[in-house]
């Protein structure tokens, strides 16, 4: 019963223009009909317990029964992230203003809400005079760049920031971030942030599930929901290991920048070493959510977080992997 009410949940949410796509594509690759290709999708939702979409982004249509069981989905994820992260704890990652008071030691960036605006006025001055120039304006609730504005210091001021803010219905307010240089040479549109993800184990020590380098083309941000890249790095070096990838299956994967032609297999990360210490750190400040996608910002003067995610992304983890990790999660379970 629980899998029939997700597939009515995949439905109703599906990009269809993406779905046309994807069957079209598989049929092409693959010389079946499209009908055959729709009842093994069926057949996989009830199985696997993936969406729709994802027999297409995991490539399904390539896989035999047992290398299909070793993916994650949306419904597994829910399960899963819904026992490790509770409901009634996961608000400090679901609210950006209480996420950046949960963990603000951790931000190289200067953050705002309105409270802080009107009773600091040196917070006020800080973002007005930032490097950048600009800022950024947030709902407290926000996903995936969604409800953002970008706006230059220099049209407003102290009296007008929280105008605008309270006319806008924006909670937080931040200095645009410039990323580091090197980041930026390998694509200049958008800041580029690393996901890490991390599981707290039986012991409460940290676990590291995987570590990705987000990579934007041409956008003003690096989801790979938006048509951006991903990348894996190699948790002990910090060097991306190997080439980026789409969630388009359609599109190929980029050992290069497709606009900027910077490498991107053999990329190293800085501030590795400081970037892990810091997730570790606050892996194990709010243990009650055990298992957390970090989006962390590299700068040069160190990385800091934008956030923390309790319902982290299957496909960023496991699609620039090349496999599925559910086994990674299995031995967490309760």
């Amino acid at each position: 019963m629980k899998r029939i009410l997700y597939l009515g949940y995949y439905m109703k949410q599906m990009d269809w223009k993406k779905f046309w796509l994807f069957l079209n594509y598989t049929a092409l690759q693959t010389n079946k009909s499209k009908l055959s290709i729709l009842i093994d999708v069926l057949f996989s939702v009830f199985t696997f317990n993936i969406s729709v979409l994802e027999y297409f982004q995991f490539r399904f249509f390539e896989k035999n029964k047992e290398e299909r069981k070793k993916w994650a989905g949306t419904g597994y994820m829910f399960e899963y992230q819904l026992q490790m992260n509770p409901k009634k704890y996961r608000d400090i990652l679901d609210d950006k203003t209480k996420f950046y008071r949960s963990y603000g030691n951790f931000f190289v960036h200067t953050v705002a809400d309105i409270s802080d605006l009107k009773n600091h006025s040196e917070t006020v001055q800080n973002l007005l005079n930032n490097p950048s120039g600009k800022l950024v304006f947030k709902v407290a609730d926000g996903k995936c760049g969604v409800d953002v504005a970008i706006k230059n210091a220099s049209e407003l001021n102290s009296e007008s920031l929280v105008d605008y803010m309270e006319k806008n219905h924006f909670d937080l307010v931040e200095e645009f971030i410039i990323q580091h240089p090197k980041l930026s040479e390998l694509s200049p549109t958008a800041v580029n942030t690393v996901r890490i993800f991390t599981q707290l184990n039986a012991k409460n020590e940290v676990e590291i599930l995987g570590c990705r380098q987000r990579i934007s083309v041409n956008s003003s941000v690096d989801n790979m929901a938006a048509g951006n890249l991903a990348a894996p790095i190699d948790e002990v070096t910090g060097i991306v290991n190997g080439p980026a990838v789409y969630s388009d299956i359609t599109k190929p994967e980029e050992n290069v920048h497709p606009i900027t032609k910077v490498s991107i297999v053999g990329f190293e990360v800085p501030f590795w070493k400081e970037t892990l210490k810091m997730v570790k750190e606050a892996a194990l400040l709010h243990p009650q959510n055990r298992s957390i996608g970090w989006d962390v910002v590299i700068t040069e003067k160190g990385p800091g977080f934008i956030e923390g995610n309790h319902d982290w992304c299957k496909l960023l983890w496991q699609l620039p992997a090349k496999k599925g990790l559910k086994s990674l999660l299995e031995k967490h379970q309760l």
